[in-house]
């Protein structure tokens, strides 16, 4: 197995020194054995983990969430089913919040419309709506 720097890691998946040691804190990634001069040394499927993050991350999925998925890889008892489900859950919670962001934006939206925007801020619609709770 081929050893990599934590330097090399964060190049190959492309990310940050501090967002790797970030996941080993967080038990994403393991803390790799050090070399005598105390240099980390990661297997060179680390970059593979690290990428497979970052793309469960862009999909929305949480690290806590991410970290269960990986877990169903390398369990035994791990199925695809239980994959699906999760990704499941996660579409649900993702369409609830694309609807909580379609009700902001006809709220801002209303607020907006709602403003002269001539004035003093302290005359503004907008700022006394969102003050009095008004939306």
């Amino acid at each position: 197995m081929n050893a990599l720097t934590i330097g090399k890691i964060a190049k190959g998946a492309g990310v940050g020194v501090e967002t790797l040691r970030f996941y080993e804190r967080e038990g994403l990634i393991k803390e790799p054995p050090r070399r005598d001069s105390g240099y980390r040394e990661y297997p060179a499927d680390t970059v593979d983990r690290v990428r497979f993050i970052r793309r469960a991350q862009a999909l929305g999925f949480s690290l806590r969430e991410i970290k269960d998925l990986m877990a169903l890889r390398i369990e035994r008892g791990g199925t695809c089913a239980q994959v699906k489900r999760r990704a499941e859950t996660k579409i649900v919670d993702i369409e609830e919040r694309i609807r909580s962001l379609q009700r902001i934006n006809r709220v801002l939206q209303k607020l907006v419309s709602a403003c002269g925007s001539s004035g003093l801020g302290s005359e503004c619609p907008l700022l006394d709506a969102l003050e009095d709770g008004r939306q």
